[in-house]
């Protein structure tokens, strides 16, 4: 396998071509090929710089191209169409320590190619040089955790709903119920920005005195991600709003704003970065294009977030458990080896979660370190938010000490009433 000073990506292909040649049309097309040798591309320069093909395993055939307008080898191919495994890997010499241009190269033009009826980007490594430019996260787990005061179990936080329409005041009133329920996160809609029905000044003003008076009265200061997504200018600014009003979490949407802006935030910030993933399912919905959201994260977690959405189990969207689980997962796994930082971050589970899922996800994912975000799981609680927060308590202490739901409930009201408001 490739050494340090190479960057390694693995696909998931389906092409009716013979295997070893997709493979290397891919490696020409993404380094230093074209459809013919031009004057200049020396054996020398193709030895230095060229990428390799690192691994091919076939898969198995398909009875039919999965995209359109795929075509096929002169004289028409032996009639199957395989799907593999590929890895290559290039020469950090090809591009250097950079992530914009890293990702032209690993996804680039490749999903274009005529001869691929399927081209998807499965996982990717960096080497360590990366860190001498990139910060990675400033909190990650650990952080996060000291500044919520939130030990020993999961980061339980909800969502601003309605997502838009409420004014600054409005949206207080509602942190007010939430903080005294005694939730510990509460984070701003990926829809909810600097509206002129809610600018961001007046909103933060007005949810910070909420949460500032919460936390001189109770010793809990809870943590808001205010979503400040906007030009580089403006986020930074906004950034400077969040700190100066006390607060303890920013948000931004990852590919709204792109990599390059992520860096700068992060390299500004004094907060952590929730990165929210809205736009992912157009790069991972599809099996056959796109990315996969192994790949996709680690290269947010390098420009610097300290949370990211993974979805959630059972959610209300189209992402399977174990695709879940999986992602969850690789937010806690080390991207690089010691001594070097492991540039971990938190995982967040949303989507339609309540305290029905709250084992499964435990026996899943085999750990506490995690955000578990409700919105109706505890808002729509029978009881109200208050009782809502306390089942998800309950639920998550159950889940840990291997109780099961229903005994768990024999004596807890508002785990019951949950139980009967979500089992359903």
């Amino acid at each position: 396998m490739p050494g340090s000073d190479r960057v390694t990506a693995t696909y998931h292909i389906e092409t009716a071509f013979p295997l070893e040649q997709a493979a290397a049309t891919m490696a020409g097309e993404q380094s230093t090929g074209t459809f013919v040798r031009v004057p200049g591309e020396t054996d020398a320069l193709r030895e230095a710089h060229a990428a390799r093909v690192e691994e091919l395993v076939e898969l198995g055939d398909v009875a039919a191209p999965s995209l359109p307008g795929s075509g096929l080898p002169k004289g028409g191919g032996d009639g199957r169409r395989r799907t593999a495994r590929v890895t290559l890997s290039w020469p950090l010499a090809n591009f250097g320590p950079s992530l914009p241009n890293v990702l032209a190269t690993i996804a680039g033009n490749l999903s274009e190619l005529k001869a691929f009826s399927g081209l998807k980007l499965v996982d990717i490594t960096l080497p360590p040089a990366f860190l001498d430019r990139y910060q990675g996260p400033q909190f990650g787990v650990a952080g996060t955790r000291r500044l919520a005061g939130v030990y020993d179990r999961p980061i339980l936080g909800t969502i601003i709903k309605p997502s838009v329409g409420l004014s600054p005041e409005a949206t207080a009133e509602q942190v007010r119920v939430l903080v005294e329920a005694g939730v510990d996160f509460i984070k701003d809609d990926e829809l909810q920005a600097d509206g002129p029905h809610c600018p961001f000044d007046a909103r933060i003003a007005a949810v910070m005195r909420v949460i500032r008076d919460h936390a001189d009265r109770t010793g809990k200061k809870v943590m808001y991600a205010a979503n400040l997504t906007g030009d580089i200018d403006e986020m930074l600014w906004r950034h400077d709003q969040v700190l100066a009003q006390g607060g303890t979490c920013i948000m931004a949407s990852m590919n709204s704003i792109g990599l390059p802006a992520m860096r700068m935030l992060r390299a500004h910030a004094q907060l952590p970065i929730h990165g929210h993933r809205n736009g992912w399912g157009m790069l991972g919905r599809s099996p056959a294009i796109g990315m996969h959201y192994i790949a996709f994260q680690k290269l947010w977690r390098l420009a610097g977030i300290d949370h990211s959405h993974v979805n959630g189990i059972d959610n209300k969207f189209c992402e399977t458990n174990d695709s879940v689980i999986a992602s969850a997962r690789e937010c806690l796994t080390p991207m690089f080896a010691p001594p070097h930082p492991g540039c971990e971050i938190l995982p967040v589970f949303s989507s339609g979660q309540s305290v029905m899922q709250a084992a499964a996800t435990y026996q899943a994912l085999g750990t506490t370190d995690l955000m578990y975000a409700a919105g109706g799981g505890i808002m729509a609680h029978p009881g109200g938010p208050a009782a809502g927060v306390r089942a998800l308590r309950l639920a998550w202490d159950a889940a840990v000490a291997g109780v099961p739901l229903a005994d768990a409930a024999k004596d807890a009201p508002e785990l019951r009433a949950a139980m009967q408001a979500f089992g359903g």
